[in-house]
């Protein structure tokens, strides 16, 4: 979901050596994995979401709660984190970082003995602490293994392992924080069932923070290593409020506001959409198996972006993607009161579920393909901004992490929309509730358009706030 953050140094800091051919290899891989990470445990919050509001009876409002203590951290935590890089370094925040996402299991594994939903929400503000810090660091790191011109197609790249780790964990979290009979069709909620239940979800959170141990310790041996590779350290810290006296790092702030807050809705979402008799009337666990072909077009799209950036510029491929999602949101929105008319034969979806092919795939397909148009949003929007702005970039930068808050902000709108439709139509609550991401990918849209004219330089630190 939420992507790369550069925090780029200061004019005429120099980059530190480069090391053998070795090193270097190690700590590509040791970065690349840390994308991998925090989208595997980022992404097991929208099964998650599911889980918690069948075991707890939430309604949606309440439910899309999972996502504001989510992503409210990079609001409260992204000062903080550029501070400790600044002072600490980067192999040193990567190491805390990862600490912190294991703090944040460890307190989400202790509701087997609380049993308060409240435990949950706080283990997921702590861990998205840490891979707050995680990508403050690790996105430099990958900044400063090539050359300055390639700065769209290596963020783009980089993306699509993370969106790999989405798929994963996204489906890692439909086979095992879905489990039991509490999810079946019709099932009654007992206190047994709700027992077990929440013991699958606190122990997939115990063994991730036992996996992530193992590699925080790798990483600490190999912390020389990657520290050798890192771009020299700022000077100073420029604080992201700097950068609101630009108007191209608030328009491009807001941009990625409602990007992520509109790709976090959809997602977190998903299953409960899939899932609805009109759409494809599986069992809760088949939807979620489904839902991560979302995050595995995204991969696919980053891919694929990667490569056509180096032929279109990213204003043109911004203003293609975002006038797709926006045509399919208005495709789901359309069909709200659809009825899932049979269409003849079969599929054989995820999870080796045989599904009756109605008009209800229509919906459910322009919901996955959202996470193709997607694909290449959130890096080009940021180098857009940072190519554009008129703040210091490390002050756009921190600006732009902060904005990716709008994962909780928007997400809870979408929630009480749910809410307030289902008072009207309790089939097409859901379908309706997509105008909250159209009007996200509709101002998108617009950024996409207006950047095409505005004065571009290059990315540094000398830029001075005057527009």
């Amino acid at each position: 979901m939420a992507g790369p953050i550069a925090m780029p140094p200061r004019a005429g800091a120099t980059t530190a050596p480069a090391g053998k051919k070795s090193g270097t290899i190690l700590a590509l891989i040791y970065v690349t994995t840390l994308f991998f990470i925090w989208a595997f445990v980022t992404n097991l919050i929208d099964p998650l979401v599911k889980s918690m509001k069948v075991i707890y009876t939430l309604s949606d409002f309440e439910t899309q709660l999972n996502q504001f203590a989510f992503f409210i951290a990079y609001g409260v935590m992204s000062i903080p984190s550029a501070w400790y890089l600044s002072r600490r370094g980067y192999a040193n925040s990567i190491v805390l970082g990862l600490a912190g996402v294991i703090a944040g299991c460890l307190v989400a594994w202790s509701t087997t003995y609380s049993n308060s939903f409240i435990t949950v929400l706080l283990g997921l503000f702590v861990a998205a602490s840490g891979i707050t810090l995680l990508q403050v660091a690790a996105n430099p790191l990958i900044a400063s293994m090539g050359s300055p011109t390639g700065s769209h197609f290596r963020l783009n790249l980089s993306q699509a392992f993370n969106s790999l780790g989405a798929y994963v964990g996204g489906t890692f979290g439909a086979a095992y924080l879905l489990r039991g009979d509490l999810f079946a069709k019709d099932a009654v909620l007992t206190p047994a069932l709700k027992t077990d239940s929440l013991g699958f979800v606190t122990h997939v959170y115990l063994m991730i923070a036992v996996v992530l141990a193992a590699f925080t310790l790798a990483v600490f041996f190999a912390r020389r290593t990657i520290a050798s590779h890192a771009p020299a350290l700022a000077d100073k810290v420029e604080s992201p409020l700097a950068a609101l006296r630009s108007r191209w790092a608030n328009l491009g702030s807001i941009a990625i506001f409602l990007y992520v807050g509109a790709e976090v809705c959809v997602i977190s979402g998903m299953i409960f959409f899939l899932e609805q008799r009109h759409i494809l009337d599986v069992p809760a666990q088949i939807a979620g198996y489904v839902a991560p072909l979302f995050m595995l077009l995204a991969m696919v799209g980053r891919f694929g972006g990667s490569v056509l950036l180096r032929y279109f510029k990213a204003t043109t491929l911004l203003t293609l993607v975002s006038a797709g999602a926006s045509v399919l949101c208005v495709v789901i929105v359309a069909t709200f009161n659809m009825d899932a008319s049979p269409l003849g034969g079969t599929v054989t979806l995820p999870g080796g579920y045989v599904a009756p092919l109605t008009m209800g795939f229509l919906p459910a397909a322009a919901a996955l393909l959202l996470g193709l148009c997607n694909s290449i949003m959130f890096p080009t929007i940021f180098t857009l901004t940072l190519e554009r702005s008129t703040a210091p970039a490390s002050a756009t930068s921190g600006l732009m992490c902060m904005a990716i808050c709008g994962g909780g902000f928007v997400s809870v709108l979408y929630g009480a929309v749910i809410d307030q439709f289902a008072h009207v139509t309790q089939d097409g609550a859901r379908s309706l509730a997509f105008i909250v991401p159209l009007a996200c990918y509709v101002y998108v849209l617009w950024y996409a358009r207006a950047a095409r004219n505005a004065a571009t330089h290059v990315i540094e630190e000398t830029v001075e706030a005057t527009a």
